[in-house]
């Protein structure tokens, strides 16, 4: 099985570069366009049996604690639409794009490959975002419209493009910090980056 894995930044998987020099890495750097346009680029030239994303990520309060290492069964572009009088819509609530059409299901972008089964990983739902915010409302709002469970800047972009190339994959994300802090001496990133990395290497050797 061919396997490429995915990350924004060398930092998040370093363990497992350092250890697996056999595995095909993608550094897309940090955020939605870059995922995409790297990713893309990547897939022209090279075609993949498994894609794997892995990455830190935050955590909305209440399911997982951090540390906690998860499989992201749906992800969802959380701050693409229309803001008016102080009310936020996604382009498919205004109108724009039909929420069922392909890759898109009811406005989300699911993970429909069986080899999520078979990760022995907790499944989380996740919303991709391009602003990282602290404002406490605002990202309460995120939440419960989404029902989401984590935040990161790249998921749903990943999502998109494995959709839309109809090839398997996975997004392995670890939980670093609560969505919203921004004091990073309260997140958790060693043990994030530890435990994300092992589980990588555990994924990797069962494939």
């Amino acid at each position: 099985m061919k396997v490429l894995i995915v990350a924004a930044t060398e930092f998040e998987i370093k363990p497992l570069i350092q250890t697996q020099k056999n595995v095909e890495i993608l550094i897309t750097g940090i955020g939605i366009t870059a995922t995409i346009y790297h990713l893309t680029k990547k897939l022209l030239t090279n075609h993949y049996d498994l894609i794997i994303q892995a990455g830190i990520a935050g955590m909305f309060p209440g399911k997982f604690n951090p540390g906690a290492v998860l499989v992201v069964k749906e992800d969802s572009f959380a701050d693409v639409g229309i803001e008016e009088k102080g009310a936020f819509q996604t382009l498919f609530e205004y109108g724009f794009l039909d929420k069922n059409e392909f890759p898109f299901s009811d406005g989300k972008l699911p993970n429909p490959s069986g080899v999520l089964e078979k990760i022995p990983l907790s499944a989380a739902t996740a919303i991709t975002v391009n602003m990282v915010s602290d404002n406490i409302a605002r990202n309460e709002k995120s939440r419960e419209k989404y029902h989401s469970d984590i935040e990161s800047m790249e998921g749903a972009a990943f999502h998109y493009v494995c959709l839309q190339q109809k090839i398997d994959f996975l997004q392995i994300r670890s939980i670093s910090n609560v969505v919203g802090e921004r004091d990073k001496s309260r997140w958790t990133i060693d043990s994030a980056i530890r435990n994300l990395n092992n589980e990588l290497i555990k994924i990797i050797g069962d494939i």
